[in-house]
């Protein structure tokens, strides 16, 4: 079984268990871009990955619903930063290391303050982006690496402000692939590599010092506080929100943000 799994520091405590625990050659890994592990499995180059939750709809996928990558708060590395008013944004800079981040972000930009930019794909570096852009999505361990509160531009924690909108969590990621992938596995693998890490995160923290240059108490924060793992109903029902809204924003139909009953068109296991 081949695994595609996220290069980002949030991902860690998901991997560890297969990385340095009991599960340990179990499936064979490749890590990628968020983006591109829905990619690997579209194409068949990964069984299962752990897909942006904008693309499960898209590509049909059936997922696990035991963990992922969740927040119940201010998620911390998915940054919104403009040099305008969020409502004056005009041209938004996007780094499309993830479809879920830029699907949030059109989407609270177009219903909280009624600003629908054209997006641009640039690299994740803050100054560039903001050259030829108003605003920058900056996501992952480069969101990761700035102080929000030491900027001098307008700046929106994108994870924060979708709980405060919906009152739900916010799911960005879960692991996923074809229904006979997700057959096939062991869920149960999945929830015991991250139970592992959990229990280990004095190493996560210790690695991504010596491997990421995180400060210590910057690691730890983050991946206790701010990043949940372990997926229940509310989680669900946000994941849900979400991807009806993903799915308007898609097909260009006006948005059912707050409308009861959307449901997901692929199997919970």
């Amino acid at each position: 079984m081949r695994v595609s799994a996220v290069s980002y520091l949030n991902t860690w405590p998901l991997v560890w268990g297969f990385q340095s625990g009991p599960g340990r050659g179990l499936y064979e890994f490749r890590y990628d871009l968020p983006a591109a592990c829905a990619a690997a499995v579209a194409s068949g180059a990964a069984d299962i990955g752990l897909v942006p939750s904008a693309e499960l709809d898209r590509l049909g996928l059936d997922f696990f619903p035991d963990v992922g990558i969740a927040c119940e708060g201010p998620v911390r590395s998915i940054l919104l930063i403009s040099r305008r008013p969020f409502e004056q944004i005009e041209t938004l800079a996007v780094d499309e290391g993830s479809r879920t981040s830029v699907a949030l972000a059109r989407i609270i930009l177009g219903e909280r303050f009624g600003a629908f930019p054209r997006t641009v794909a640039r690299e994740p570096k803050l100054d560039p982006m903001l050259a030829e852009a108003d605003a920058a999505l900056i996501i992952g361990d480069p969101a990761l690496r700035l102080e929000p509160a030491d900027l001098p531009f307008f700046v929106l924690d994108l994870g924060e402000e979708w709980v405060r909108w919906t009152g739900l969590p916010m799911v960005f990621a879960v692991w996923a692939g074809r229904p006979e992938a997700i057959k096939s596995a062991s869920r149960g693998a999945f929830v015991d590599s991250f139970e592992w890490g959990w229990r280990h995160m004095d190493d996560i923290v210790c690695n991504a010092t010596a491997e990421r240059g995180f400060p210590a108490n910057v690691a730890r924060e983050y991946l206790t506080s701010h990043i949940r793992y372990r997926l229940t109903a509310r989680h669900l029902e946000g994941l849900r929100t979400f991807r009806g809204l993903a799915s308007k924003l898609g097909s260009g139909a006006p948005s059912a943000a707050m409308t009861p009953g959307i449901e997901p068109r692929v199997r919970v296991l």
